[in-house]
């Protein structure tokens, strides 16, 4: 059972940047990044497979970066250029089989969320 982390959430202004980091209690191949807004579905943001691929939602895509560190086990997403619309609840999530989707579906693993909250 792969245990996740997440911190860093918080508040930002419009224009502004947040470091989002997951710490995983195993080495873990295959990470997402989700978030969900209230009243609205559960989105893919960002993933990274085991050779460093990474894909991005076209909501966030030029905006945020996915990143790992294998030594620490810790996965990152650099939030910057925020918008209002990127208020969320922001989840790490990860898998040891599939790899390199944004459908939350096919992760085994999930983390308890950390709040990003954007003003105008």
């Amino acid at each position: 059972q792969v245990q996740l982390v997440e911190s860093g959430g918080g508040s930002a202004q419009a224009g502004g940047s947040l470091r989002l980091s997951c710490a995983a209690s195993e080495s873990t191949y295959c990470i997402g990044w989700f978030r969900q807004a209230p009243g609205r579905e559960r989105e893919g943001v960002a993933s990274i497979d085991d050779h460093g691929g990474t894909d991005y939602s076209d909501s966030v895509k030029g905006r945020f970066t996915i990143s790992k560190d294998n030594a620490k086990n810790t996965l990152y997403l650099q939030l910057n250029s925020l918008k209002p619309e990127d208020t969320a609840m922001y989840y790490c999530a990860a898998d040891q089989t599939v790899c390199g989707t944004l459908l939350g579906r096919f992760y085994s693993y999930w983390g308890q969320g950390t709040q990003v909250t954007v003003s105008s």
